[in-house]
């Protein structure tokens, strides 16, 4: 079951209360030292660094704003929950090169428990998360936007477990011809049309490989 925004104008109801934690980004709160290029229509842009984070410092944003809950609750669904379990859930998803903060998840569920979509009982000093029906009932009206979720997060995973050589490849290819087009002495005709040549005959090689 999955979801689409039904819920957009309680958000002025309960969204400020919690600040605009419904949406997951990354930047530089992005684990892994390696960059993650995601071109043209992707919402994101390159991210660097460790640690965690939900900011726009960096890059743009993996969800719009509160898509992230439609993603939790479609894993309590799947699983009754406590937080941290979903963090690592998400981590898991996201093939391990972003782990979103306990201040990104929690508001989140707090407010999909006011919505009453999920219901929450205390186990050994933490919350443990259910959904409700009232709860599957907004993951079916919201399929489509879980759906693009979905699809966004293996497309985002698949760039996380690039080989490491061949990332870093990439990243000091890019670095180097960042380099030469950007410094101080334009390029000459010959030296484009040779760049142009060696990223050719890299690109023909590639295929045959």
């Amino acid at each position: 079951m999955r979801s689409k925004g039904i819920f957009q104008g309680r958000r002025n109801e309960c969204g400020e209360k919690h600040g605009r934690h419904g949406g997951l980004a990354f930047g530089r709160g992005m684990r892994g030292g390696r960059g993650a290029d995601f071109g043209p229509g992707w919402e994101g842009g390159e991210a660097r660094g460790r640690g965690h984070g939900h900011g726009r410092r960096g890059g743009g944003r993996l969800f719009d704003h509160g898509t992230l809950r439609w993603v939790l609750l479609s894993l309590i669904a799947d699983k009754p929950s406590h937080g941290y379990e979903l963090i690592k859930a998400v981590e898991t998803r996201l093939g391990g090169a972003y782990s979103p903060s306990p201040g990104v998840i929690y508001p989140s569920l707090t407010l999909l428990e006011e919505m009453g979509a999920l219901v929450s009982e205390a186990q050994g000093g933490k919350k443990r998360y259910a959904i409700t029906e009232a709860g599957r009932a907004m993951l079916a009206e919201n399929e489509d936007v879980l759906k693009a979720a979905e699809a966004t997060m293996d497309k985002f995973a698949a760039r996380a477990l690039r080989p490491t050589a061949i990332q870093d490849a990439i990243g000091r290819l890019r670095h180097t011809l960042h380099g030469r087009l950007t410094g101080e002495i334009a390029l000459t005709d010959a030296q484009v049309e040779a760049i142009a040549a060696v990223l050719a005959e890299a690109a023909d090689r590639i295929e045959k490989t």
